[in-house]
């Protein structure tokens, strides 16, 4: 689809803004997750491309000089989609990233390594993302740009890909949220049949239900617009230009399903229990569980 150049400004700006608003906002442990020094890296990345169109875009004659060469609003839109490109690219490696964070940060208790020594790692871990997607996108994708064949001063639209890994993404961990819920549910009802020298393996079956009822319970009373906006996207079938599709807002719902669906899988619910479990920061969800005195056992 065919984008005005304004029309890119406008929505490089506004994402720039709610980028670096929400890392101002999480400041204080947004460097403890991987997806926490992502979203750092994303919001400089959108900043240089901001600055680039906008710098290209107001020059009286169409063009800038950068070190002895010319750009041009047709490198503009070069540079749009090859962004928008390496954003789509990008977005399952995320995802399964933080999910392997999340999970050891739960299991192993990944919360007690120093402040510093995670943000080294998390930071080169993005450094590699960016750095594989990037040669996947140039190397190995079959990515072909699409300019208009007319001259650079003429160009006052870019084409613009679109990206539909947001919607993919979604649907499938909140499937798997659902089973996990499921299966919690059904192990439940399961252990209420069984002899009473077996009242462990149920008091332990009720104490995973409640851990995934109330990891549900909490993500859905944050987040519960924000899938209806998803589904709306979905049901209408709307075109999201990929050099908007990642970005921190998507990143922070990102973060709260990943705690979700990981606490729900691993379900920690002794340790949860005991207040010795470590769940990954969130900004946006309190992760707080009750139980019953049997389920601390």
């Amino acid at each position: 689809m065919y984008v005005s150049v304004p029309s890119i400004l406008v929505g490089l700006g506004g994402k720039c803004l709610l980028d670096w608003t929400l890392v101002f906002l999480q400041r204080e442990h947004i460097c403890k997750t991987l997806l926490g020094v992502f979203c750092i890296s994303l919001a400089i990345v959108d900043s240089a491309l901001a600055v680039c169109v906008t710098t290209v875009h107001v020059h009286a004659d169409g063009y800038v000089l950068l070190l002895g060469s010319r750009l041009t609003r047709y490198h503009v839109c070069l540079l749009v989609q090859i962004v928008g490109q390496v954003y789509s690219a990008l977005q399952w490696p995320v995802v399964v990233s933080a999910g392997l964070d999340h999970f050891c940060t739960v299991t192993l208790r990944l919360n007690s390594i120093a402040t510093r020594t995670r943000w080294l790692a998390c930071s080169l871990v993005t450094a590699l993302l960016w750095l594989l997607t990037a040669l996947y996108v140039f190397l190995l994708s079959d990515f072909t740009p699409v300019m208009e064949d007319v001259p650079h001063h003429q160009i006052h639209q870019c084409f613009v890909l679109h990206t539909s890994q947001i919607l993919q993404v979604a649907m499938l961990l909140l499937l798997t949220l659902c089973c996990a819920a499921l299966h919690a549910g059904c192990s439940a009802r399961l252990f209420k049949n069984l002899l009473k020298d077996q009242i462990t393996d149920q008091t332990r079956a009720h104490a995973r239900k409640s851990v995934v009822h109330q990891a549900v319970h909490v993500f859905l009373n944050t987040w519960a617009l924000f899938l209806v906006f998803l589904a709306v996207l979905f049901l209408t079938c709307v075109e999201i230009p990929a050099y908007l599709g990642l970005n921190a807002t998507w990143l922070c719902f990102l973060n709260s399903l990943l705690i979700a669906v990981v606490l729900c899988v691993a379900c920690p619910a002794s340790q949860l229990a005991q207040g010795l479990a470590a769940v990954p920061p969130d900004s946006f969800c309190e992760w707080r569980f009750t139980f019953s005195s049997a389920a601390e056992d």
